[in-house]
Protein backbone atom coordinates (compact mmCIF):
# COMPACT_ATOMS: atom_id res chain seq x y z
CA UNK A 1 0.00 0.00 0.00
CA UNK A 2 1.20 3.56 -0.72
CA UNK A 3 -0.04 6.58 0.73
CA UNK A 4 0.02 9.71 -0.45
CA UNK A 5 -0.44 13.84 0.91
CA UNK A 6 -0.28 16.52 -1.02
CA UNK A 7 -0.09 20.04 0.21
CA UNK A 8 0.25 23.99 -0.95
CA UNK A 9 -2.85 24.52 -2.58
CA UNK A 10 -4.29 27.81 -1.75
CA UNK A 11 -5.94 31.19 -3.14
CA UNK A 12 -3.33 33.19 -5.57
CA UNK A 13 -4.36 35.60 -8.13
CA UNK A 14 -4.32 34.99 -11.96
CA UNK A 15 -0.19 35.96 -12.30
CA UNK A 16 0.75 34.63 -9.47
CA UNK A 17 2.73 30.88 -8.60
CA UNK A 18 2.28 28.26 -5.86
CA UNK A 19 4.21 24.98 -5.18
CA UNK A 20 2.23 21.82 -4.65
CA UNK A 21 3.95 19.13 -2.74
CA UNK A 22 3.19 15.71 -2.50
CA UNK A 23 4.39 13.12 0.13
CA UNK A 24 4.42 8.92 -0.42
CA UNK A 25 5.23 6.66 2.26
CA UNK A 26 3.97 2.78 2.73
CA UNK A 27 5.92 0.70 -0.05
CA UNK A 28 7.44 3.13 -1.93
CA UNK A 29 9.69 1.24 -3.12
CA UNK A 30 7.32 -0.06 -5.52
CA UNK A 31 6.20 3.40 -6.99
CA UNK A 32 7.29 3.92 -10.76
CA UNK A 33 5.65 7.19 -12.28
CA UNK A 34 4.71 10.04 -9.94
CA UNK A 35 2.25 12.45 -11.36
CA UNK A 36 -0.23 15.34 -10.15
CA UNK A 37 -4.18 15.17 -11.93
CA UNK A 38 -6.20 17.96 -11.02
CA UNK A 39 -10.44 18.11 -11.39
CA UNK A 40 -12.55 21.37 -11.90
CA UNK A 41 -15.82 21.65 -10.72
CA UNK A 42 -18.09 20.05 -13.61
CA UNK A 43 -15.21 18.67 -15.64
CA UNK A 44 -13.16 15.06 -15.51
CA UNK A 45 -9.89 14.74 -14.21
CA UNK A 46 -7.13 15.51 -16.30
CA UNK A 47 -3.30 15.10 -16.42
CA UNK A 48 -1.26 18.10 -15.16
CA UNK A 49 2.37 16.36 -15.06
CA UNK A 50 3.91 13.13 -14.55
CA UNK A 51 7.65 11.89 -13.92
CA UNK A 52 9.42 9.06 -14.12
CA UNK A 53 11.56 7.75 -11.79
CA UNK A 54 15.07 8.95 -13.98
CA UNK A 55 13.08 12.09 -14.10
CA UNK A 56 11.88 11.94 -17.52
CA UNK A 57 8.37 14.73 -16.90
CA UNK A 58 5.51 14.86 -19.68
CA UNK A 59 3.37 17.52 -19.35
CA UNK A 60 -0.17 18.58 -21.87
CA UNK A 61 -0.05 21.55 -23.98
CA UNK A 62 -2.03 23.42 -21.31
CA UNK A 63 0.08 23.55 -18.49
CA UNK A 64 3.83 23.10 -20.95
CA UNK A 65 5.81 26.04 -19.97
CA UNK A 66 4.05 27.22 -16.52
CA UNK A 67 4.51 24.28 -14.22
CA UNK A 68 7.27 22.19 -13.55
CA UNK A 69 7.26 18.50 -11.92
CA UNK A 70 10.28 17.45 -9.72
CA UNK A 71 11.12 14.60 -7.91
CA UNK A 72 13.28 13.57 -4.52
CA UNK A 73 13.46 9.96 -4.94
CA UNK A 74 15.51 9.89 -2.07
CA UNK A 75 12.46 11.39 0.59
CA UNK A 76 9.52 9.88 -1.66
CA UNK A 77 8.47 13.41 -2.56
CA UNK A 78 7.00 15.07 -5.87
CA UNK A 79 6.77 18.54 -6.18
CA UNK A 80 4.48 20.90 -8.64
CA UNK A 81 5.47 24.49 -9.19
CA UNK A 82 2.83 25.94 -10.63
CA UNK A 83 3.87 29.75 -12.40
CA UNK A 84 1.88 31.99 -14.72
CA UNK A 85 -1.05 30.92 -13.28
CA UNK A 86 -4.49 31.60 -15.04
CA UNK A 87 -8.10 31.03 -13.63
CA UNK A 88 -8.83 28.31 -15.28
CA UNK A 89 -5.88 26.41 -13.50
CA UNK A 90 -8.43 26.40 -10.59
CA UNK A 91 -9.29 22.54 -9.21
CA UNK A 92 -8.51 20.75 -7.25
CA UNK A 93 -5.07 18.77 -7.18
CA UNK A 94 -4.34 15.49 -6.41
CA UNK A 95 -0.93 13.60 -6.25
CA UNK A 96 -0.75 10.06 -8.31
CA UNK A 97 1.30 7.45 -8.07
CA UNK A 98 1.46 4.24 -10.18
CA UNK A 99 3.08 1.14 -8.17
CA UNK A 100 4.74 -1.54 -10.23
CA UNK A 101 4.65 -4.67 -7.19
CA UNK A 102 4.72 -8.70 -8.42
CA UNK A 103 1.25 -8.70 -7.89
CA UNK A 104 0.64 -5.60 -10.80
CA UNK A 105 0.17 -2.42 -11.07
CA UNK A 106 -2.28 -0.21 -8.79
CA UNK A 107 -2.65 3.45 -9.12
CA UNK A 108 -2.47 5.21 -5.59
CA UNK A 109 -4.33 8.90 -5.39
CA UNK A 110 -4.02 11.89 -2.45
CA UNK A 111 -7.11 13.33 -0.98
CA UNK A 112 -6.22 16.08 -2.71
CA UNK A 113 -5.69 19.90 -2.10
CA UNK A 114 -7.87 22.58 -3.40
CA UNK A 115 -5.97 25.51 -6.01
CA UNK A 116 -8.36 28.83 -6.55
CA UNK A 117 -6.70 31.42 -8.81
CA UNK A 118 -8.84 34.53 -8.78
CA UNK A 119 -8.88 37.06 -11.82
Amino acid sequence: QVQLVESGGGLVQAGGSLRLSCAASGTVFSIDVMGWYRQAPGKQRELVAIISVGGSAKYPDSVKGRFTISRDNAKNTVDLQMDSLKPEDTAVYYCNALSRAPGGAMDYWGKGTLVTVSS
